[in-house]
């Protein structure tokens, strides 16, 4: 090492500086996804994800309930299993917790946990518990999928459409709700809740792929990965892995009608390119095959643009009012 790499900070180099780092210590044919798959007899393979919650920086009191915290653990965690194009087996759960923690706080959060998993038939089948100055969270989630049907972000290939399973910006709008609630004022009762639900209780978009499957029929390629980091890193990582470049065009991405009352134009986009934790599956696949997919999905789904052969990777307007502007993963959330 030199001098300087020993002086080396993580709040220097970033979390995918790190990421970068780090992965040079792991398996490289089997790391770089939303998650590991690892082939347990032919034609079947073994998925497996692991993610991490801490309190104060992915959830806190006064924006989530044990049970919510809960949900959205399990929630991110078979999102990612669907982002591979997985089904869900089960869950291990480690859990950090401050000795003066509350029995009840830790069984609610548990609550909240099963509630989501067993929409999905899917078990907690284990884990650990330890001591922490702060509440964390860690789940490691387990799948299976059929070798052919492995969804990847290096195998899109340039004339593919870009595909949403479903609207971006609510979770941020939600969010913003319950930190700032006068944002509100304009919003009826039932538009407010629906937009704090999407934060609280997100969908893994499981329900999508047996879609996918069937519009696809004899070509199953397809890339992609879920926009928990928010609409354009999902873009950004699907490109860099696959070595392309992109075109999303700004007036399709679907966005929820309700943002247009609490924030203007320009911020419920920017909330929808980069606010996260939306956890819908964005998907690189024929155009032909796109269109029939999209169609069999809920309102919402769309195809937002299509993957080019060059490297940039541009929000751009078919109507010319807005300049072209590049995707960058450093206006999302960053951990450090």
């Amino acid at each position: 090492m030199t001098d300087i790499s020993l002086s080396l900070k993580v709040c220097d180099i970033k979390e995918q500086g790190l990421l970068e780092r780090l992965q040079s210590f792991c398996a490289q044919e089997i790391v770089g996804d939303d998650a590991a798959v690892m082939q347990i007899e032919p034609g079947k393979s073994l998925v497996i994800t692991t993610d991490v919650l801490v309190d104060g920086v992915h959830f806190s009191e006064g924006t989530t309930s044990p049970e919510d915290a809960g949900w959205r653990a399990a929630a991110a965690n078979l999102s990612d299993l669907a982002a591979m194009g997985a089904e869900p087996l089960a869950i291990t759960v480690g859990l950090g917790i401050r000795g003066d923690t509350l029995v009840s706080w830790v069984e609610r959060l548990y609550q909240g946990m099963t509630s989501c998993l067993k929409q999905y038939n899917t078990l907690i089948v284990g884990g650990d518990i330890v001591r922490s100055p702060v509440n964390t969270l860690s789940i490691t989630a387990f799948g299976q999928v059929n070798s052919k049907r492995i969804i990847r972000r290096s195998a899109a290939q340039p004339g593919d459409a870009i595909v949403v399973t479903g609207v971006h910006g609510a979770s941020r709008a939600g969010l913003e709700l319950l930190l700032h609630p006068e944002l509100a004022q304009n919003l009826n009762p039932d538009a407010r809740d629906a937009l704090i639900l999407a934060h609280q209780r997100p969908r893994p978009r499981l329900d999508v792929l047996p879609f996918l499957w069937s519009s696809l029929e004899d070509s199953p390629r397809v890339a992609g990965m879920d926009s928990s980091d928010g609409l354009a890193d999902a873009v950004v990582q699907i490109c860099q892995a696959s070595g392309v470049g992109a075109r999303i065009e700004r007036d399709r991405i679907p966005i929820p009608k309700q943002l247009s009352e609490i924030v203007s134009a320009e911020q419920a986009l920017n909330w929808a390119l980069y606010g996260g934790e939306d956890f819908e599956l964005v998907l690189c696949l024929p155009p032909v095959a796109a269109e029939i997919f999209v169609q069999k999905l809920d309102v919402g789904a769309a195809i937002v643009g299509a993957i080019a052969a060059d490297k940039d990777i541009l929000l751009v307007d078919k109507n010319k009012k807005y300049p072209d502007e590049p995707l960058m993963r450093s206006r999302g959330f960053q951990h450090f």
